[in-house]
Formats: C-alpha cells, sequence, structure tokens
C-alpha cells in the first residue's frame, strides 16, 4: 500500500498538473470502490477549478474554487496516469483538464476511495478526523511522540503503525526508522526514553525526506502520475533484505523475529551459520540474528538485533 512519499509524491504530480486548471469533463465509470463514489462526485466537480492540491497522511485532497475538497486514497493497488496512451480495464474515473491533458484513476483491486467534503469542515472527515500529527509538520518530534507513546505496552512498531501517534508511516518506512534510531521495534512503546523518542522521531523524518526526494518506493503498482517508478527501494537497509547482509556488521545475515523459537541445527547448517541466536529483549539494533525457513526478516521486524551464542556448529 503506497504510504506516506508515495501519496505526496502523487499529490506533486497532480499539483502540477491540476492547479489552476478547469475539470472540464469528470466521468465515473463504476459506482463504487472500496467504498461508494458519492452519487454527486462528477456533477460537483466537472466545471469546476482546482486551486491547491495537497495532502493529509496518505491521503490526497484536492480544493476546488467550489468549496469542494476531493478525497483520494490509492488502497493497494492505485495509480493515476497523466494522458494516458490509452484507456485501461481498471480505468475507474477519467478526467478532462482545460489544459487538453486527461487523467485516470486505475485500481485493480479497488481498494482505493473516494470522497467528497466541504473545505470548512473537511478535517472532520470519518477518515481523517482522528489522525495524528502530519510528521513532516512542525507539531511532531521527540517530545510528542514520547508523550504519544506514554502509556503504550504495544511494541513500538505496532505503535508507530497507528495513525493515530503519527499520520502516514507504514510498514516500509517504520521499518526503516526504527533501524536507523538502533531501537528493537518489538520494544513496549512506553519504554523508550526521551532521548530515544527524539532519536526515533528525528529518523522518521529523515526516511520519509529522503524517500519523497527518490520519489518513494515502487512495489508491485506503484508508480508516479508520469509513469517513473520511485527509487527509494534501492536504499533499504532492512525492508525486504532477508539474508541479505545486515548493514551495521556485514559479516552477519539480516533476520528478524520468529513465533516459534530458535531454528534448528538443521536449518542453521543450511544458511551456513557459525551459530544460533535467539534476540534479547531490549537489545539494541546493533547486530543481526540469521535467516532461517519460516522466520520474518528484519524487513518485518524493522531493525537488527545482537546475537547471542546458542548452538556452535
Amino acid at each position: 500500500m503506497p504510504e506516506l512519499p508515495e501519496v505526496e509524491t502523487v499529490c506533486r504530480g497532480l499539483s502540477a498538473a491540476l492547479t489552476g486548471r478547469c475539470l472540464v469533463r469528470v466521468e465515473v465509470r463504476r459506482p463504487d470502490l472500496r467504498w461508494p463514489i458519492p452519487a454527486d462526485f462528477a456533477a460537483r466537480l466537472t466545471g469546476a477549478r482546482v486551486i491547491a492540491v495537497r495532502r493529509r497522511a496518505k491521503y490526497g485532497l484536492i480544493d476546488t474554487d467550489r468549496g469542494d475538497v476531493a478525497i483520494l486514497h490509492l488502497g493497494m493497488s492505485g495509480r493515476i496516469r497523466i494522458d494516458p496512451v490509452a484507456d485501461e480495464k481498471h480505468d475507474h474515473v477519467l478526467i478532462e483538464i482545460d489544459s487538453g491533458q486527461r487523467l485516470a484513476f486505475n485500481d485493480a483491486r479497488r481498494f482505493g476511495s473516494l470522497h467528497l467534503a466541504r473545505h470548512d469542515d473537511w478535517g472532520r472527515h470519518a477518515l481523517l478526523a482522528d489522525l495524528g500529527p502530519e510528521p513532516l509538520g512542525n507539531t511532531f518530534n521527540g517530545p510528542a511522540l514520547h508523550a504519544a507513546l506514554a502509556g503504550r505496552r504495544s511494541p513500538v512498531k505496532a505503535a508507530l503503525l497507528d495513525q493515530a501517534v503519527v499520520a502516514g508511516v507504514g510498514n516500509i518506512y517504520a521499518c526503516e526508522a526504527l533501524f536507523q534510531a538502533g531501537i528493537d521495534p518489538s520494544r513496549a512503546a512506553c519504554s523508550l526514553t526521551p532521548v530515544e523518542s527524539d532519536a526515533l522521531a528525528a529518523a522518521v523524518v529523515d526516511v520519509l525526506a529522503r524517500a519523497i526526494a527518490a520519489g518513494g518506493s515502487s512495489l508491485r503498482d506503484y508508480v508516479q502520475v508520469d509513469g517513473e517508478l520511485g527509487y527509494f527501494q534501492h536504499a533499504w537497509r532492512v525492508y525486504g533484505r532477508e539474508g541479505d547482509p545486515c548493514p551495521n556488521a556485514p559479516d552477519r545475515l539480516c533476520a528478524g523475529s520468529s513465533p516459534a523459537g530458535p531454528p534448528s541445527i538443521a536449518e542453521a547448517a543450511k544458511h551456513e551459520v557459525l551459530h544460533v541466536s535467539w534476540p534479547l529483549r531490549g537489545a539494541r539494533a546493533d547486530g543481526c540474528r540469521i535467516a532461517a525457513p519460516g522466520y520474518r526478516c528484519a524487513a518485518d521486524a524493522g531493525s537488527c538485533r545482537a546475537p547471542r551464542p546458542r548452538l556452535r556448529l
């Protein structure tokens, strides 16, 4: 699912194409995606002039001179194409602009959504009302994050994914930020010290900013509005890197947690490692555990931890 950097990249592309332009024709080709599309969606947008395109969390917002705000979510497979060469099977909404350009909202899995709100109360829309602070905004920092995590006994990674704690962060960037900050993702969120919260907040901001600069991460269906891929996936340090050398300890392999227990000698031998390790709760992210079948890797866990030798092969 596209996360904050991908949505920000899409919104920037849409802003360049739409801001100041009139929507000459809006065609809705099916009545629903994840939820029903407003019956008057096309009527309210046709003839309207776009005054701004912006983002809130993982949602794109298109403001018009009629006081409407179109709210869009890309879901799992949603993408927006500018000047598509030809219509595609899952182009569910088409928009013609007075510049002569055309936009197509394509969503094969139909987990995306389109909504309308009024400019004076869009923030109270059911999908947006309970969102936390923007991580790239002025209100997000270490003390704010520390306060939001206070009393939460859930793993800190799960807390970062809670959109009421910080808006727009998803699995990829939570993993990368936790690793960069040196924080075990399985630690209770409330156990972070103020210094650790400062480091984590700074890592979240840095990772997101670098991802936006790279055009986001292209996984499966995500592309920018001009059809270009994002490139931040080439900068991932832990996400999707099971079995790769740990960035902090190249002689060890990236791996994550397992609900089952330590790997067997046979599993360890298969991966040609020198020891079997099991995570120390609260250990710092300055090493790795081994990769073995059935184990979730750092791609999911968000960081590597120092190994504790158990068996010598």
